[in-house]
C-alpha cells in the first residue's frame, strides 16, 4: 500500500518516546489544518454562488448539502483510516491526510463547476482523518493520566485555528474568492512538509495488528466496541452532547441576526470570543480541574455548564448578556476531550485508531442529523405568518438533549460506582 512506502526518519527517536516533542508536533498539525481549513469559510458562499451562478439563498441551500457530503464523508470513511493507522502506522496515514487536504484545497481552487466543489467536500471530509489519527497518536506516546490535559491542548491548537483561519480568509477574500483556496493548499502542504522531516511514529511494530475490513467501516466498528466494557454507552453519550451542541453551528449567526439585528462582523466577533474562550479553558484549565476533581467530575462540570449556557441564550435579552454566557459556556470544552481520554484507556493499544475513527462517525454523523434538525426548527418558528414567533426555541430543544445527555452521563458512572 502506498502509506507503507512512508518510511519514519528516525524510528530509534520514536521508540524513545519524546512524548513532548511529539504531542507538540501533533498540536501544530491540528493548528495548521484548523487554519487552512477555516481560510476558506468566509468566501465559500461566494464562490459558490460564482461557479453555480445563483443567488444567496440558493447558495446557502448548495451549501447545506456540501457540508452534508462532507460530514457524510467523513462518517464513512473514518473508521477505515483509523483501522489503517493501527496496521501501518500513525505518521503514514497522517502524513497521507494532511498531503490530501492539501490537493483537495488545490482542487476547489480550480473548480468549474459544481459539480467539482461537491468532489472537494466529499475528498475533505476523507482527509479529515488527520484529526483521528492526531487522537491516536496522542492516546501513543502519553500515560493514560495525561491524556485528558493532551486532549484539551488538542481540542484548543484546534479552536485557535478556528478563530484565526476565518479572519485570515476574510482579509484574502478581498482579493478573490479563490485566493483562500490557494493559501489554504500552501499552508497544508507546507505541514505535510514539516511532518516529514520531523514526525516520528508513534505505534511500535509489536503493538500493530492485522487489517480486518469488516471492522473498518462505521457499522462494523460499533459492534467491535460493543466488546469493550462501556464503550458503546459512552460513545452514545459523544453522539448526545454533539447533537445537542450542533445547535450553535445551525442556528447562531441567524439567531444574532433576528434576534438582536448583529451585522456580519458582530457574528464573527462573538464567534472569536466563543472559540478563544473554549480554547483557554481547554489549554489552561483541563488539566488543573481534572487533577483537582478528577475526570468524571470535571466532564459532568463541562455538561451542566453547557446545559445551563444554551437555556440561557433562549433568554438572553443584549450581547453583554450573551458575552457574559460565553464565559459560562467555557468549561464545555472540558467534555469532549475528558470523555475521549476516559475512551482510550477502555480499548488496547492496537485498537486506538479505530476508537478514534468510530468516535469520529458518532460526531459527524449526530452533527449532521443536529444541524438539519435545529435549522428546522429555526426556520419553523420564524416563518412569514406564524402566529407565535421565536428565534430562540431551538435552544429550549437543545437544553433538552443536554439534559438527557447529563442524566446519561450520570446513571454510567453510578453504574461504574464513580458517582
Amino acid at each position: 500500500m502506498a502509506a507503507e512506502s512512508i518510511s519514519p526518519p528516525s524510528t530509534a527517536q520514536a521508540q524513545g518516546r519524546a512524548s513532548r516533542h511529539a504531542v507538540t508536533f501533533v498540536l501544530v498539525t491540528v493548528f495548521l489544518d484548523m487554519v487552512g481549513f477555516g481560510v476558506i469559510m468566509p468566501v465559500l458562499p461566494a464562490l459558490i454562488e460564482e461557479v453555480g451562478h445563483v443567488g444567496i439563498d440558493r447558495a446557502a441551500w448548495i451549501g447545506g448539502w456540501m457540508f452534508a457530503a462532507f460530514s457524510l464523508a467523513q462518517f464513512a470513511f473514518a473508521p477505515l483510516m483509523g483501522n489503517l493507522a493501527d496496521r501501518f502506522g500513525r505518521r503514514p496515514m497522517l502524513l497521507l491526510a494532511i498531503f490530501g487536504l492539501g490537493l483537495d484545497f488545490i482542487l476547489s481552487a480550480w473548480a468549474p463547476t459544481l459539480f467539482w466543489l461537491f468532489v472537494g467536500r466529499i475528498l475533505a471530509g476523507i482527509c479529515g482523518s488527520s484529526w483521528i489519527i492526531a487522537s491516536a497518536y496522542i492516546a501513543d506516546v502519553t500515560a493514560p493520566e495525561d491524556r485528558a490535559r493532551a486532549y484539551g491542548m488538542m481540542g484548543a491548537a484546534f479552536g485557535v485555528g478556528f478563530v484565526i483561519g476565518p479572519a485570515i480568509g476574510g482579509l484574502l477574500g478581498e482579493l478573490g474568492t479563490r485566493v483562500p483556496f490557494w493559501v489554504a493548499a500552501g499552508i497544508s502542504l507546507l505541514n505535510f512538509a514539516y511532518g516529514w522531516f520531523v514526525l516520528p511514529e508513534s505505534l511500535t511494530e509489536d503493538k500493530r495488528r492485522p487489517f480486518d475490513l469488516w471492522r473498518a467501516n462505521p457499522f462494523g466498528a460499533f459492534k467491535v466496541f460493543g466488546t469493550y466494557r462501556g464503550v458503546l454507552p459512552m460513545c452514545l453519550l459523544m453522539g448526545l452532547f454533539f447533537f445537542a451542541t450542533s445547535v450553535y453551528p445551525a442556528i447562531w449567526t441567524f439567531w444574532g441576526i433576528a434576534k438582536f439585528g448583529w451585522s456580519e462582523g458582530m457574528v464573527g466577533l462573538t464567534l472569536a470570543a466563543f472559540g478563544l474562550v473554549t480554547g483557554l479553558c481547554q489549554a489552561t484549565l483541563t488539566g488543573p480541574v481534572t487533577k483537582a476533581l478528577g475526570e468524571h467530575r470535571t466532564a459532568l462540570l463541562g455538561l451542566v455548564c453547557s446545559m445551563l449556557a444554551v437555556l440561557a441564550y433562549g433568554f438572553a435579552g443584549s450581547l453583554v448578556a450573551v458575552l457574559l454566557l460565553i464565559l459560562l459556556h467555557g468549561p464545555e470544552g472540558f467534555v469532549h476531550p475528558i470523555i475521549t481520554a476516559m475512551l482510550t484507556k477502555r480499548v488496547p493499544e492496537d485498537a486506538q485508531g479505530e476508537l478514534q475513527g468510530g468516535i469520529s462517525a458518532i460526531t459527524n454523523i449526530a452533527m449532521l442529523f443536529g444541524t438539519v434538525f435545529y435549522a428546522l426548527i429555526f426556520a419553523h418558528f420564524m416563518a412569514p405568518g406564524r402566529v407565535w414567533q421565536s428565534p430562540d426555541v431551538a435552544y429550549f430543544i437543545a437544553t433538552g438533549f443536554m439534559a438527557l445527555t447529563t442524566g446519561l452521563f450520570l446513571l454510567l458512572m453510578r453504574r461504574e460506582g464513580k458517582a
